[in-house]
């Protein structure tokens, strides 16, 4: 009896032993059949990274139950929490979506340029360099010369609107605009927040002066981790209100 009780507490301790040994794991991260250089690769439980090859490749130590976060700016960031089958098999393949880039506001203005040429048909106006022809007085104008009266308009104009160029827009490039690349799950799954208070939830982390800071750095580790901790806040600002 006593030596089946000390035969499983030992096999249970060396499986124990196992499951707490990092391992590495080889993997590689593609998007539309196209593999992904430059991937970081975060390894999230264990607080380590490392990047994809050129030919989309990485290899990082984990273990099982880890939580892996792959991000590309191009790409919307992916999740997995690793299974020991992902082991067993040691050759993870990830595959990203990629993300469509917002276009920035383009301000057309319309410039009109003032009409340079012959009198329309019907017209009283006698063009001033067929005077000679018509009058047989010579006006000092050269045949078929260019009308310099309506060039140095239409040059004045175009100096003139250039004054008047409106000004450009200055993009704004807030928190709310970073959290595009963090698919939706995230929020709903992970921060277990409701579809309608998303949008109050980023105005809250977006007023919070630490924002400006995860701007700056743009990393996506950095940011879901302000976004959990903005959430513990956000919820206890929620659960007081309805107090």
């Amino acid at each position: 009896m006593n030596v089946k009780l000390l035969t499983t507490i030992s096999f249970f301790t060396y499986q124990l032993s196992i499951s707490q040994t990092e391992k590495q794991l080889n993997g590689k991260v593609y998007s539309q059949n196209i593999l992904l250089k430059n991937v970081e690769v975060i390894n999230k439980t264990a607080k380590t990274s490392t990047r994809t090859n050129e030919l989309g490749e990485f290899s990082i130590l984990a273990n099982v139950k880890d939580s892996l976060i792959f991000f590309s700016k191009d790409y919307f960031f992916k999740r997995i929490k690793l299974t020991q089958t992902d082991f067993i098999q040691n050759d993870l393949v990830v595959n990203m979506i990629f993300r469509p880039e917002e276009l920035e506001e383009v301000v057309i203005t319309q410039i009109k340029f003032p009409h340079v040429g012959a009198a329309s048909e019907g017209s009283n106006v006698i063009p001033s360099r067929s005077l000679h022809q018509y009058t047989g007085v010579y006006d000092g104008t050269i045949t078929n010369g260019m009308d310099f009266m309506a060039v140095g308009g239409l040059i004045f104009n175009l100096f003139k609107k250039e004054k008047e160029a409106p000004k450009k827009k200055t993009s704004e490039i807030d928190f709310k605009k970073l959290v595009t690349t963090i698919p939706e799950d995230f929020f709903i799954k992970d921060l277990k927040l409701k579809p309608e208070e998303k949008a109050l939830f980023l105005e809250f982390c977006d007023a919070d002066p630490r924002s400006k800071g995860i701007l700056e750095h743009n990393n996506i580790l950095t940011t879901m981790d302000f976004l959990y901790a903005k959430n513990e806040e956000f919820r206890k600002l929620n659960s007081g209100t309805k107090n």
